[in-house]
């Protein structure tokens, strides 16, 4: 979206994604903004904002993953360093929600960890939030501002159809991903499969059953999250196990905490295809994986939302 006057637009970053912002920076065609996010001796976050914000729309890009309590909290400090300053507008760019998996209760005596993220960004003065591939879509109603949920699926589609394989087949990895690997499904023309599986413990997956034909097709399985890729790499084994052609994973946040690097690398997908919503270590890139970016979604809805123009057309991207 090209649109002139950015005098009033600031592009800040904390220490979660500084490679993302310069980015996003790069795309638009706006300086990074001067803010330093330091520790004090006894480890609490300091924040210097080092050039004026006064009247200005400030976006803030942070992706709240590892270390989750400390990208958060500088997060949280930026916002009302920018608060008390006299921003007009704050709006956060949080490509990856951290906490997103405790969106509801599942057992007695659990908190809701979402819906207090929701309440702490609130208080300390976002007025608006951008973010992508939520777990579960009903945490944009944890807020009482805005919120612009991107989905990742325009980036991973046009990458997929540049592959260009035969018998594609979309596979969700649960029935409850089922409506994620429709949207893909549509995007590309394929017919969908679906993995049932069963949770006898939290983190363990078993594959009970295959939903559709998977023999002699490329199958792509797609999720919003790969953490320990174990019941990713089990459901490939699984689509391998069943006559697939070839099996390919497509997924937006790369969490990919130990041992995911290793299941990956010796289990049989083919390729491992995710965004750059979060950032990955050197020593987790190896061949099977592919990184897409983000980048020029999110600076289009950054445009947009300082024009006050629609951002709802991005979502059908």
């Amino acid at each position: 979206m090209d649109m002139e006057d950015t005098s009033k637009l600031k592009i800040f970053t904390g220490n979660a994604h500084p490679a993302l912002a310069q980015e996003i920076c790069d795309y638009i065609g706006v300086p990074l903004g001067k803010a330093v996010c330091g520790r004090f001796n006894n480890g609490e976050i300091q924040v210097m904002v080092n050039e004026s914000v006064r009247g200005k729309d400030v976006f803030i890009i942070q992706p709240t993953g590892a270390p989750v309590n400390d990208n958060l909290m500088e997060l949280l400090i930026m916002v009302d360093a920018m608060k008390r300053a006299s921003a007009r507008h704050i709006t956060v760019i949080v490509p990856y929600y951290g906490y997103a998996r405790q969106d509801r209760k599942t057992r007695g005596r659990e908190p809701i960890s979402a819906k207090l993220v929701a309440d702490l960004m609130s208080t300390a003065g976002v007025t608006r939030v951008v973010t992508m591939d939520l777990h579960a879509g009903q945490i944009q109603g944890f807020f009482d501002v805005p919120v612009d949920h991107l989905m990742s699926t325009s980036i991973l589609a046009k990458y997929i159809k540049s592959m260009k394989l035969e018998n594609l087949t979309i596979v969700s990895p649960d029935l409850g991903g089922v409506t994620r690997a429709r949207e893909l499904a549509d995007r590309l023309g394929a017919p969908i499969a679906i993995i049932e599986k069963r949770r006898p413990e939290p983190g363990v997956a078993k594959v009970m059953n295959i939903i559709g034909t998977v023999k002699d097709r490329s199958c792509v399985l797609v999720d919003d999250i790969v953490d320990t890729a174990g019941s990713l790499c089990e459901g490939a084994k699984a689509l391998d196990k069943a006559g697939a052609m070839g099996v390919y994973a497509a997924v937006c946040h790369p969490v990919l905490t130990d041992p995911a690097t290793e299941r990956v690398k010796n289990s049989c997908l083919k390729q491992l295809i995710v965004t750059n919503s979060l950032p990955i270590e050197d020593y987790k890139k190896q061949t099977k994986l592919k990184v897409l970016s983000v980048a020029p979604l999110l600076g289009e809805a950054i445009m947009r939302i300082f024009h006050d123009a629609s951002v709802s057309s991005l979502f059908d991207k």
